[in-house]
């Protein structure tokens, strides 16, 4: 059985060549903790806003675009898996603190998110909030795999 960190390029076999069966391992990884007692339709929101601008500050996360059997074009998506995981409010406080000591790429969303309706009102959102006083509902962060399992101390795989 394969974890989630298995999953992206296919390792090489003993001889060099290439083995496609083989499981895969990221370096990195992408995760989304969200505050366990949102709402099911916050949670799809919330980790959406949250992923969307990963692919703009770490190019690399970013695959090739898909092509169906028609030649029909899609757009390209993240390149490894989103693991989403959940926590309690006190949780996320202590990963964001982690993410940020460790100088990981991430993201934020705040309640205060959920009243406003467009990207500056929920940047002034934010920008009107001390770090240590955000009301996290979610975050995302990017980075090396082992420093972002740190990051995630407490936090457990969303059911």
């Amino acid at each position: 059985m394969r974890t989630n960190d298995e999953i992206g390029t296919p390792a090489e076999a003993g001889n060099g060549a290439v083995d496609a069966s083989a499981p895969v391992r990221f370096d990195t990884k992408i995760a989304v903790l969200l505050r366990a007692d949102l709402e099911p339709w916050q949670r799809l929101n919330v980790t959406a806003f949250l992923v969307s601008g990963l692919g703009t500050t770490a190019p690399e996360v970013i695959g090739e675009p898909y092509e169906d059997a028609d030649g029909t074009a899609y757009l390209p998506m993240f390149r490894q898996p989103v693991l989403v995981f959940e926590g309690t409010k006190e949780v996320l406080t202590a990963a964001h603190g982690r993410a940020l000591s460790r100088g990981l790429p991430s993201a934020v969303f705040t309640s205060d998110l959920f009243a406003t309706g467009n990207d500056r009102d929920n940047r002034a959102a934010v920008r009107a909030v001390g770090r240590d006083a955000l009301d996290l509902v979610g975050m995302a962060v990017y980075g090396p795999r082992n420093a972002v399992d740190k990051v995630l101390k407490g936090a457990r795989m969303h059911p």
